[in-house]
C-alpha cells in the first residue's frame, strides 16, 4: 500500500511540476504553487526525485530562495493565493459533503499561513531579495 502512495505521489509531482513549468513561460499561470507541491509530493513519494528536483533550474528560481527567506514578492503572493482560491473552490464543487469539510479546513490553513506567516514584499523589493544568490 505505501508503495502505491510513492508511486501515486511521484506521478502527481511530475504532473505538479509539468503545470509549474508551463507557469513558468506563461504569465497568467503562477507556477509557485504548482511548483511548491511538487516539491511536497515528490518529498512524500520518492528521496530520489525529491533530491532530483531541488537541483532543478525551477525549484532554485521560483522556490528555493523564498524558502530561505520566509517572504515573497507581493505579485507572487496575490497570484498563489487566487490559484490557490481557484483549486480550492473547484475541489469544494466537485467533491462530496465530507470532503468538503475537510478542502474547506485545508483551504483555511493554507490562506493563513501564506497571508500571515510568509512576509509579503514590494514587487520590486521581492525580485532582489528573491533574486540574490
Amino acid at each position: 500500500m505505501k508503495k502505491a502512495v510513492n508511486i501515486i505521489c511521484v506521478i502527481l509531482g511530475f504532473l505538479c511540476f509539468g503545470i509549474g513549468a508551463v507557469g513558468a513561460v506563461l504569465p497568467i499561470l503562477p507556477s509557485t504553487p504548482f511548483l511548491l507541491l511538487a516539491a511536497a509530493l515528490f518529498a512524500k513519494g520518492s528521496m530520489r526525485f525529491h533530491k532530483w528536483f531541488m537541483g532543478t533550474v525551477l525549484y532554485r528560481k521560483y522556490i528555493d530562495k523564498a524558502v530561505k527567506n520566509k517572504a515573497m514578492g507581493k505579485k507572487e503572493k496575490r497570484n498563489m493565493l487566487i490559484t490557490l482560491g481557484v483549486i480550492f473552490t473547484v475541489g469544494i464543487v466537485f467533491s462530496p459533503s465530507f470532503a468538503k469539510v475537510i478542502i474547506v479546513v485545508v483551504a483555511v490553513f493554507h490562506f493563513y499561513y501564506f497571508i500571515f506567516r510568509i512576509r509579503t514584499l514590494p514587487d520590486e523589493a521581492g525580485e532582489k531579495v528573491l533574486m540574490e544568490d
